[in-house]
């Protein structure tokens, strides 16, 4: 008869490699199942991964660009709005949904063993799938414009996203697992993530903050939508610095939302 023995891993983080990959299939099938119900059962499919940016940019264009009369320097402010919301929308979506993934998985929880990091990032991947559809637009506005990438800006863009990702992992696995919890997570992040919009340079240049800028890349987004702008658009200058600073806060976040959700993992099933 075979017998097997679950014991926690010793180390700092608790992390088994192999064991994630003994459970690999799990993760595709909850990943798998997500995007079906994203774009299969749906009646107008991927045209939601679309519609919100675009849609937003219009707003956005009404309201910052012509209304308030925000600057965007050189660039017509709907595709530099638009190139700050592809990121964004990245970032906020999946932050929303890996960080109630394991309240809505609590039936899984509670009957099967299985590393529950598992939950929070196979529900994100979605959202990249978003992301390349949404770019498309991107692509759309920029021959619009007559702007072209930098060959930085095109090597930068898959850094740029693993940064996006270790980001709002980070924030992910720490709110998961305040939310087992306590459920005031859910109510709160959506009002969180609102108001973090406007300290994030998506409608405004982070220049119009003069010397107090540098409070603007406290948030790695920041970083990552500034590059993203200066490659992708072909204007400006690269601020090495900043996105330096960003990719090292995105793995300070990721590295601290791993620890407290490995530190908390063994009460989920118990509390949830």
């Amino acid at each position: 008869m075979m017998e097997t023995n679950i014991k926690p891993v010793k180390g700092f983080f608790n992390i088994d490699l192999q064991e994630l990959w003994r459970f690999r299939e799990l993760f595709y099938f909850l990943a798998w199942r997500d995007i079906k119900v994203r774009y299969k059962q749906t009646s107008i499919g991927i045209v939601w991964a679309v519609l919100q940016p675009f849609l937003t940019m219009l707003i956005f264009s009404v309201i910052f660009g012509r209304v308030a009369g925000i600057s965007s320097g050189n660039i017509p402010y709907p595709i530099f709005v638009y190139s700050g919301l592809l990121f964004w929308n990245y970032f906020s979506n999946a932050l929303s949904a890996a960080s109630n993934s394991l309240v809505a998985e609590q039936n899984i929880i509670q009957k099967v063993y299985f590393p529950k990091i598992i939950i929070p990032l196979s529900s994100t991947l979605v959202f990249l799938l978003d992301f390349f559809f949404a770019a498309i637009i991107l692509v759309g506005l920029m021959v619009y414009y007559h702007f072209f990438p930098s060959l930085v800006g095109v090597l930068l863009v898959v850094p740029s996203i693993i940064i996006t990702f270790l980001s709002f992992s980070g924030l992910s696995l720490m709110l998961s697992s305040i939310n087992v919890k306590y459920r005031d997570v859910r109510y709160a992040l959506p009002f969180f993530i609102q108001l973090l919009i406007f300290i994030t340079p998506v409608i405004y240049p982070a220049s119009i903050l003069g010397t107090h800028k540098w409070l603007l890349y406290l948030n790695p987004m920041s970083g990552v939508i500034e590059t993203m702008r200066v490659g992708l658009l072909g204007v400006g200058t690269i601020d090495w610095s900043v996105f330096g600073f960003s990719a090292l806060l995105s793995i300070i976040l990721f590295m601290l939302g791993l620890l407290y959700f490995k530190r908390s993992e063994r009460f989920f099933a118990d509390i949830i």
